[in-house]
């Protein structure tokens, strides 16, 4: 049977997963005799390793101290990546007023933020009474990034903004001398993606960039990163810095509605219509992914919610059978506007033969060569322990 994954039709059988709905079309997929898929059991594996609610407070507890420790006689104690969206708003509304922690937010904008995520950062950050820096990248080479990966020909289209702002966060933090950062992602919502729909890593951004873009990126400074985060540059913020890196949604009992009710009560915060819709640019993303690599990422993230029980398995399998909401004409072709691209060269590049990020040259090959160092860097948490299991475990 002819299965299309990542843009490659394979002489595969197709199956999906008896417990969520992830199927043959994810990378790296496998099953048991159950039928249950790889990244259910890497869920219940996680579950045991981060658990949350009751059993997840005493390890927020520990996190809080330490951070408070650290910090000390300074103006903040960590700062909080920012986008206006649920998870990140969420994380620094527990930040404010169940962790009682002295945030800094930071906000990265490469130009394609939705107005009304916008609209959410203003009330939240006036309601709680927190300072932001706002890191506004150079037009110039935000665009060239993007048209670079869509030259690329690989799933990764936002990996400029990922790498932007995990950057951000890092040089905040470095400049500020401030130990630590939070971010809001939790696998229960969020789900597990396989490596090659979500390689995230500095030197393969550039090695991209250097085949296909046009312009050169500024060189890399400590507090001022730009759009550089290799392994070198995080190994300088974790090792010489000091910088760690929390998830505080993991060891929250972090239901999505509950959520939102609570923002929308107390925050004034507004639902920008997706999930990733606090960035415009994902409509186009969603657009390729569906079109040209037969990618969908409510397969991973409606599955989270399945095996949490926020969502039933029936209404996800029926909600999949149509396009995305946020797959929208309108801000597609804002996006290509916006880029300064014709439908002619976009049609184009959409041709192009489907790559993945093994099809460029990047620092996997070292990572995995650093395995022992790695896995020595989450045990110890100055990186999220999930890091490790998150390039070596996910699928290939």
């Amino acid at each position: 049977m002819a299965v299309t994954v990542n843009g490659i039709v394979k002489n595969i059988p197709y199956q999906r997963c008896t417990k969520c709905i992830s199927d043959s079309t994810c990378p790296g997929i496998h099953f048991n005799k159950e039928g249950i898929c790889n990244f259910c059991l890497l869920h219940e594996k996680w579950n045991k390793d981060f658990p949350n609610g009751k059993a997840g407070e005493p390890h927020l507890a520990e996190m809080i101290a330490e951070i408070k420790k650290d910090s000390k006689g300074k103006k903040y104690d960590c700062v909080v990546g920012f986008s206006g969206g649920r998870d990140s708003t969420y994380l620094l509304y527990l930040a404010v007023k169940k962790y009682g922690l002295k945030p800094l937010a930071v906000h990265f904008n490469d130009g394609f933020d939705n107005p009304t995520a916008g609209e959410n950062m203003y009330h939240a950050l006036k309601i709680l009474n927190v300072d932001i820096i706002t890191i506004t990248s150079n037009w110039k080479e935000s665009k060239d990034l993007k048209l670079a990966f869509l030259k690329g020909s690989t799933p990764d289209l936002n990996e400029g903004t990922d790498v932007g702002i995990a950057a951000a966060c890092y040089g905040v933090a470095c400049k500020e001398n401030i130990k630590h950062i939070l971010f809001g992602q939790s696998f229960r919502t969020e789900g597990i993606k396989p490596i090659s729909w979500a390689y995230f890593e500095g030197e393969y951004l550039n090695n991209v960039h250097r085949q296909h873009g046009s312009i050169a990126l500024k060189k890399w400074e400590p507090d001022n990163p730009g759009y550089h985060l290799a392994p070198l540059h995080l190994l300088y913020y974790v090792a010489i810095k000091g910088i760690k890196l929390h998830a505080p949604l993991y060891h929250e009992n972090y239901i999505r509605k509950e959520a939102e009710a609570i923002m929308q009560q107390e925050l004034n915060w507004v639902y920008p219509g997706a999930h990733y819709f606090d960035d415009l640019y994902w409509s186009l993303i969603t657009y390729v992914h569906r079109v040209k690599f037969n990618i969908d990422f409510r397969l991973n993230s409606y599955s989270a919610l399945i095996r949490d029980g926020q969502m039933n398995r029936e209404d996800a399998l029926e909600s999949v059978k149509k396009p995305y909401v946020m797959e929208d004409p309108k801000i597609i072709e804002l996006c290509l506007n916006r880029l300064a691209v014709s439908k002619t060269d976009f049609e184009q590049w959409m041709q192009l033969p489907p790559k993945t990020f093994k099809d460029y040259k990047t620092a996997y090959h070292k990572m995995k060569l650093a395995k022992p160092l790695i896995k020595f860097l989450c045990n110890i948490k100055l990186i999220p322990p999930i890091v490790y299991d998150k390039y070596f475990l996910c699928g290939e």
